[in-house]
């Protein structure tokens, strides 16, 4: 179906993956935590990765470092690499330097002008504080994970949001690229779900999980997303 974006007040995105190009970030720590690593490609790396990140992510709640710790441990338990207690440290560290995608800060620049905005993420306020500055944006309101307790797919962080941001769930349009932790929750609660589809044009789910879900229109950028909204309505 054909969004209508002026039905809406409040934009929340997925930061990682979405904003922040994770997947860069992601390989560029797991092949200096794992040198070893050199014969396995790129894209089976990360979905090795995703594979332990997810069971990781499962409650109890653990700090986002703590998933990431467990993250590369496993990927190198897989490949039968040894991973010293430094390297896993500088790993749970690496999201500080994490690079943005080069259309996000622009196109929430743009979009900021008509909506307000929020993040629903999974990680931890002060790791990211550091992805925000990358981003340029105020966020008028930040969930992660360490508030809410839990990591999605799980629904308690949109919860916590639909509690936090004074409008209805109606007024509020989800956007993503993961369709497994944000698009399969969003839609269970009945929200309106635009994905950012980074890899449009690589095979495979990459660093999140394969799901099925039916968001409500497809963008391959976030410029190609602000672009749509700001196009005059015919």
């Amino acid at each position: 179906m054909a969004v209508d974006f002026a039905a809406y007040d409040v934009l929340t995105f997925d930061c990682y993956g979405t904003l922040i190009d994770w997947e860069t970030g992601l390989l560029a720590a797991l092949r200096e935590a794992l040198p070893g690593s050199v014969d396995v490609g790129d894209d089976a790396l990360l979905e090795t990765y995703a594979r332990h990140e997810a069971e990781a992510e499962r409650p109890p709640y653990r700090s986002y470092r703590a998933v990431l710790a467990a993250g590369v441990r496993g990927v190198a338990d897989d490949l039968r690499l040894d991973v010293g207690d430094d390297a896993v440290a500088r790993f749970a560290e690496s999201v500080l330097e994490w690079p943005a995608f080069p259309d996000s800060a622009e196109a929430l620049g743009r979009l900021h002008e008509r909506f307000r905005l929020g993040v629903i993420t999974n990680c931890d306020a002060d790791l990211f504080a550091a992805s925000s500055e990358r981003l340029g944006t105020d966020f008028d309101w930040v969930i992660t994970a360490d508030a809410a307790r839990a990591y999605k797919p799980a629904l308690t962080g949109f919860e916590l949001a639909f509690t936090t941001i004074p409008v209805s769930r109606e007024r509020i349009l989800h956007v993503a690229q993961s369709l497994f932790h944000d698009h399969v929750p969003a839609k269970q609660l009945g929200l309106t779900t635009v994905w950012i589809d980074r890899r449009h044009d690589r095979p495979g789910s990459g660093a999140t999980p394969p799901a099925r879900a039916t968001p409500d229109a497809t963008f391959p950028s976030m410029q190609a997303f602000a672009d749509a909204v700001s196009a005059p309505r015919p």
